[in-house]
């Protein structure tokens, strides 16, 4: 009996102190909530349908797309003649409808671009951007995830385990190895892949400007700050396209919306702010500010949530955020969308017209003839000037109808051009040709199926 009652008040002493103490957990669980926690995290991890992963890969394109452009030809400038390349035919002023149908699909584009998507490119294309995320992601990686660089004053927070002269070391070499690398893609615009080969070689070249080594430090060491000081900065305030958007972007433009009405689930979380690598509250998000839509905070909610089943609260969106059911709202958003695209379409499809017109009216050579004055020639000697717009070599054979073959006499009547080559021939017409005025013709045929004419008219007497 005495054993019974001493259990029994065993047993009772053990179910109050299981009390207290769950009381005492309850309330340290309660504590801890209510303390706002601030979660430091880089790029969230991938996932089916994030666009990290995407924008990684179209960042990539674009960077390629830098190079590819001027070394297949497509794009570039000849330093040398002072013209521009494109499809590598050299362009002068006088290929109106090529060069003024290629602004204007190029200016109405991007004002396509400003009005419907907004700041897309500076999260998905730009090169600054790109650069400085990769900047971020090796200080990051090499000194502490809170070893933010920024021009406010305050120095980043490197990590003590990773506080070593190694890590400082690396990281100074690859910025100084990127910003060589990047400032070699401006030489690309000016130079044939093979002068720049020349060039980083260091072999003679006498297309290469001899100043060009000097230039080429000057650029690297501009690289150098914006990628280990500047990065985002420069976007928040300098960059020009941010500049121009703001006369083109509105609240339908493409931005991340937030659904306040679920605004309880993400109470004390913070993912999204702290995954956003320009400092902003992506449920917060203005006209005028300093998101690139990147889609970083899209993804950083919807890895969360997509633990429990269910969706994140942020998305990408165009056009105001109506209480209507998802079919209303994307036919409001596609008539948007075509309303605001409206006026750039025909100029961008004026534009695109004029531009192959260019490319097929093009005149790959350029054929002039005119008097030749000399104190110790007569008024019957003429030059015919050929300037060839390839970069490629070519001959050429000339042909002067209009008169008698014994009246008239040139220097020669084949010609080798060189690439963007200019050759001239000298034609001497006889001075005792008849009395009367001679309408010539002057022809020019070349190895590529090319003819050109120029018609003069000469008067003898």
């Amino acid at each position: 009996m005495i054993v019974r009652q001493a259990l029994q008040q065993c047993a009772r002493n053990d179910d109050e102190k299981m009390k207290k103490e769950a009381l005492i957990s309850g309330g340290a669980h309660k504590a801890l909530a209510g303390i706002a926690v601030k979660v430091v995290a880089g790029p969230p991890a991938k996932m089916e349908g994030g666009f990290h992963w995407k924008r990684r890969a179209i960042q990539g394109l674009v960077l390629a797309l830098l190079i590819l452009i001027p070394v297949s030809g497509l794009f570039r400038i000849d330093p040398v003649a002072g013209a521009f390349i494109v499809l590598d035919r050299q362009i002068w002023f006088s290929d109106f409808f090529l060069v003024t149908g290629l602004w204007i699909v190029l200016a109405s584009g991007l004002v396509a671009l400003y009005s419907t998507a907004g700041t897309v490119f500076c999260g998905w294309a730009c090169p600054q951007n790109t650069v400085s995320e990769w900047a971020n992601y090796m200080t990051h990686k090499l000194l502490g995830k809170r070893a933010e660089v920024s021009l406010n004053g305050e120095a980043p927070l490197v990590a003590a385990a990773k506080n070593k002269s190694l890590n400082w070391v690396i990281l100074g070499v690859s910025f100084l190895l990127a910003a060589m690398l990047f400032a070699l893609l401006p030489l690309f615009y000016f130079y044939p892949p093979d002068v720049i080969w020349s060039f980083v070689t260091f072999r003679a070249d006498t297309r290469l400007a001899g100043s060009l080594h000097w230039i080429y430090a000057v650029c690297t060491l501009i690289i150098l700050l914006d990628i280990a000081v500047i990065r985002h900065f420069w976007c928040r305030f300098a960059c020009i396209y941010r500049v121009w958007q703001h006369s083109f972007k509105t609240r339908e433009t493409l931005h991340v919306s937030y659904d306040a009405s679920r605004a309880e689930e993400c109470i004390k979380c913070g993912y999204c702010v702290t995954t956003c690598f320009v400092g902003l509250d992506p449920r917060k998000t203005d006209i005028y500010d300093s998101c690139i839509n990147c889609g970083e905070c899209i993804d950083a909610c919807n890895h969360l949530h997509a633990k429990t089943g269910g969706d994140g609260l942020l998305r990408f969106e165009i056009g105001e955020r109506k209480k209507k059911d998802k079919q209303h709202r994307f036919r409001d958003n596609t008539m948007s969308l075509i309303s605001r695209l409206g006026w750039t379409i025909p100029f961008t499809v004026l534009g695109a017209l004029m531009f192959a017109w260019g490319i097929w009216a093009y005149d790959p050579y350029h054929l002039s003839v005119g008097r030749l004055e000399a104190p110790n020639l007569g008024e019957s000697t003429y030059r015919i000037a050929i300037a060839s717009k390839r970069y490629q070599p070519t001959r050429l054979k000339v042909r002067v109808e209009g008169l008698p073959p014994s009246e008239f006499h040139l220097s020669t009547q084949e010609i080798q051009l060189d690439p963007v080559g200019r050759a001239s021939i000298i034609l001497s017409i006889a001075p005792g040709l008849q009395h009367g005025l001679y309408p010539i013709d002057v022809e020019v045929q070349a190895q590529d199926g090319w003819t050109g004419h120029f018609n003069i008219q000469h008067f003898a007497g």
